[in-house]
């Protein structure tokens, strides 16, 4: 249920009531925002708006399972000078953030093999970027739960 907010405009001389409306703050955000992270999109679901979880988790999982058949590598967090910090780190946060696909992964023990190529980056970089549709995920979550967006 919207709720609405009435402002005053002054229009050319004369008061005007400007009604706009703005999404009602629902439960919690911390629920939908853990359940997006732990299975990307349903948190969505939660929120009863089925076609955006369906579409970013599609999304996500798409770009991790393309990620995965590509072999790319999964980061390890490594410090070092601060270019290598920033790109290991983050390509582990980034990993980490697509929650149980990394997780299952890791437990059922895939490991790209240490080749060159361009095909291995790319899918490094897919599976990067399922993390960060991730993220993109469970900050629209916490501004539908927070009534920020409908």
């Amino acid at each position: 249920m919207a709720r609405v907010v009435y402002t005053k405009v002054r229009l050319m001389a004369t008061d005007v009531k400007q009604q706009t409306a703005t999404a009602a703050p629902t439960q919690g955000w911390a629920l939908p925002v853990l359940l997006t992270w732990l299975a990307p999109g349903a948190g969505y679901f939660l929120l009863k708006t089925p076609v955006r979880g369906a579409l970013m988790g599609g999304t996500s999982l798409l770009m991790f399972l393309l990620g995965l058949a590509m072999r790319g590598s999964f980061f390890e967090a490594q410090t070092g000078d601060m270019l290598t910090t920033v790109i290991y780190c983050g390509g582990f946060l980034c990993n980490v953030a697509t929650g149980s696909l990394y997780f299952l992964a890791k437990a059922f023990g895939y490991n790209a093999p240490d080749v060159a190529g361009h095909v291995v980056d790319y899918g490094s970089k897919f599976l990067v970027a399922a993390g960060l549709v991730n993220v993109l995920a469970m900050v629209d979550i916490y501004e539908i739960a927070k009534g920020k967006k409908s």
